[in-house]
């Protein structure tokens, strides 16, 4: 029974037992969905998040099948209109090929499966992380991609629709973590669960709103004599908080998509930091203006007015460049 439910029920499921019995349990399960071992503190099983549920190989033959006979398997599997490809393996059903089912039609009944197949085909490792498949098939677009463990040993198929809708949940995922909001939370999660999970991060967030107000504070003797520069606060960080959103958000779609590991490290860093100075730099020309223009009509700050702006532009560039780097 639980050999048909997702890998995250499975997980959690097992969890849930102790640890002797779970290990026995997962003893029973399919190969390509038991727990990879358990945790180093023995609190019970590690279930790879990356793992998907497989579907069964519809039809495969051996090495040196007669097109005919291949045929014949494919006219017995139990459901032939959901077949793309037929598999090849040898006797320890390592997988040797494929074969496409048109070359498959195609082809004269007398000939073998080895001279049609595609040799030595892309499969996907069984505990290859999902980011890293995805990667893999992003480029390809293949219907269906087998799955082998790591002997080579044909486990399954996953269809890419299905890898892809794996991905999809994962990313949708992401923005809640910027917030405080667990991957593992749906609308269905129990009310104080869902507080238990979301209520810490409010804590945190609460903590660093205290650290700003006590900076704030530290220049409460310059704010009451310049007004102005109160004024401004909230643009200076509310612009700093986008440009750090923005940051985060070509990071997260980077990883994703597999193109922060293409490059190092660093350069995405310097790449975000003289994005945010440029930005700092555009807005803050803007934002000076402004508070020049704000500055000289008050009485108290006007002979100020143009050391304020001054002040606001190189704000504005701080703070871009350090939201920017930070959040790459």
């Amino acid at each position: 029974m639980l050999a048909r439910e997702s890998p995250e029920f499975i997980r959690d499921t097992l969890k849930l037992l102790p640890d002797g019995h779970a290990r026995k349990v997962a003893e029973h399960l399919p190969l390509h969905m038991r727990p990879i071992g358990s945790h180093g503190d023995g609190k019970g099983f590690a279930m790879p998040e990356s793992l998907i549920e497989l579907d069964p190989i519809s039809a495969s033959v051996p090495v040196g099948t007669t097109v005919a006979a291949a045929v014949e398997a494919v006219r017995r599997a139990q459901v032939p209109t959901e077949l793309t490809y037929l598999y090849v393996t040898d006797e320890g059903n390592k997988l040797v090929g494929l074969v496409v089912l048109r070359d498959l039609m195609l082809s004269e009944p007398a000939a073998i499966v080895d001279q049609i197949m595609l040799p030595r085909p892309f499969a996907l490792k069984v505990d290859l992380p999902l980011s890293n498949a995805c990667e893999a098939a992003v480029r390809r677009h293949y219907p269906v991609y087998p799955v082998v463990d790591a002997e080579n040993r044909l486990l399954g198929q996953v269809r890419g629709w299905r890898l892809f809708e794996q991905q999809i949940i994962e990313i949708s995922a992401q923005s809640g973590q910027m917030v405080g909001v667990q991957k593992e939370e749906r609308s269905f999660t129990p009310l104080f669960s869902a507080f238990l999970k979301r209520h810490p991060w409010l804590q945190l967030n609460l903590l660093t709103a205290f650290l700003a107000a006590f900076v704030v504070s530290s220049f409460t003797g310059t704010i009451e004599k310049i007004v102005a520069l109160a004024a401004f606060l909230p643009v200076l960080a509310g612009q700093s908080g986008n440009t750090g959103c923005q940051a985060l958000a070509m990071t997260l779609r980077g990883l994703a998509l597999g193109d922060v590991d293409k490059r190092p490290k660093l350069h995405l860093v310097m790449r975000e930091g003289a994005l945010g100075i440029a930005n700092g730099l555009l807005v803050g020309l803007v934002a000076a203006a402004a508070m020049w223009f704000y500055a000289s009509r008050q009485p108290e700050s006007a002979a100020q007015a143009p050391m304020l702006a001054l002040v606001i532009l190189l704000a504005m560039c701080g703070s871009c460049l350090l939201s920017g780097s930070l959040a790459c």
